[in-house]
């Protein structure tokens, strides 16, 4: 209840807050505003026979079932973070060298990510308009025609890019996290209506079979937050010791822990693996004219056949590792331990610390891809095994990986203001 409390006695933590419920606010509403010249009455009931415009549509908040402004979400400038962060993995010498400049390169490489974003989300627009057109006629009202095609793809674009910079103001002037929260947002206003599809889809007959479904559909989604809660929380503790000449390992009161998040990566991985998968099938789509090799492509990357599970799988387990490696940095936590004088016991400082820490994050790693894996491809699978079972299942249990997450650490971001906030009145 103090911490309660604290929240909103603080002008500026609570400031903060609305601020980001504002923003909210203002996406919900352009998820529900839809381009010019579209009639969307048949669209919602063909995206749900298709996993990869579900899957959109869920990142998106639900802007591509109303072909609003905000349809394409954030997912290009996911994208483009994607590819990015992979060239600068020692793949292009100057993005590497920036990557390693401080705060300076790393906000040119931000802007070479959102102007690769423009690019992704022109083409992404563009081949969503041809897609749809084909597959749902009388979708734009007089016909598409190149230059309605332009016209659509600059709304959209402009779209992502102003959720962007939504998110970049959530990050500065709200409670962080900016870009997640956006996703965040976009799924929990979708969950009211998954939960009523899913109601009306097993329970809604009213028999005891169909509340028996209902209820098992209640409880895997418990589960599930029950153990992505688990695994985000989890971490291993290794202890370190300062140096002191005048105390010994058991009498120093300076004892301290490193921690290792188990699923230090976060909800990352299964956001890059979805949007990796969607974004060749996308592109496709507009090339694809009903060939052959496009329905192998959905096939392998539509999410609704065990090797496209397969490689769902793989994917999230590398992006893991990955983005792992990018979080926490063996050589600069053995650095920074050196600086500050203090070593892990019983192993010494240098390069032997940074072989331990690297081992240590590799062993835990593997644990959090299984897990974050697992969790991922769960509810993907319990539809074949349960035909009744609906398809928001599979996007819900996504989602609640990215919820489950994203909450976790705005609860974190916002003890960190509160406390900021109480060290500082304590100090003044």
């Amino acid at each position: 209840m103090s911490s309660l409390k604290a929240l909103w006695t603080n002008r500026d933590i609570r400031n903060r807050i609305l601020f980001t419920l504002f923003a909210f606010l203002v996406y919900r509403l352009g998820c529900a505003i839809t381009v010019p010249d579209v009639n969307t009455s048949g669209l919602v009931a063909g995206l749900s026979d298709n996993s990869l415009f579900q899957m959109m549509s869920l990142l998106g908040g639900g802007g591509l079932e109303q072909f609003s402004i905000f349809a394409l979400g954030v997912t290009p400038y996911i994208t483009a973070s994607i590819i990015i962060q992979l060239l600068s993995m020692d793949v292009i010498p100057s993005l590497t060298e920036l990557s390693k400049s401080g705060a300076n390169g790393r906000k040119k490489l931000d802007s070479y990510t959102r102007y690769l974003a423009v690019v992704f989300a022109y083409v992404q627009s563009a081949s969503l308009a041809y897609s749809f057109n084909n597959m749902y006629s009388g979708l734009f009202i007089g016909g598409l025609n190149p230059a309605k095609m332009f016209y659509i793809a600059t709304i959209f674009t402009a779209g992502t890019m102003f959720l962007v910079w939504i998110g970049d103001q959530i990050s500065t002037k709200g409670i962080g996290n900016g870009i997640s929260m956006v996703i965040m947002a976009g799924i929990v206003g979708r969950m009211p209506q998954q939960f009523t599809s899913a109601w009306t889809t097993l329970g809604g007959s009213g028999s005891t079979k169909g509340l028996v479904m209902f209820g098992a559909y209640i409880v895997v989604y418990l589960l599930i937050i029950i153990f992505v809660t688990l695994i985000n929380t989890a971490e291993l503790k290794i202890p370190i010791q300062y140096t002191s000449s005048s105390m010994t390992l058991a009498q120093n009161s300076k004892m301290n822990y490193l921690p290792l998040k188990i699923n230090s990566a976060s909800v990352i991985p299964v956001i890059f693996a979805s949007s990796l998968m969607m974004a060749p099938v996308q592109v496709a789509s507009f090339f694809a004219n009903g060939a052959n090799w496009y329905t192998i492509m959905q096939n392998w990357l539509g999410l609704k056949t065990w090797y496209s599970l397969v490689v769902y799988v793989v994917l999230i387990i590398l992006f893991t590792f990955f983005y792992a490696k990018m979080q926490i940095n063996p050589e600069k936590v053995a650095e920074n331990l050196g600086k500050s004088g203090a070593y892990i016991p019983s192993v010494r400082p240098g390069k032997t610390t940074e072989i331990y820490v690297d081992k240590a994050l590799s062993r835990i790693t593997v644990l959090g891809a299984f897990a974050l894996a697992v969790i991922a491809v769960l509810p993907h699978l319990l539809p074949i095994f349960w035909p009744e079972l609906p398809s928001s299942m599979a996007l819900g249990g996504t989602g609640m990986i990215i919820v489950v997450g994203v909450a976790i650490e705005t609860v974190k971001q916002v003890q960190g203001l509160v406390t900021q906030k109480s060290y500082k009145k304590y100090y003044d």
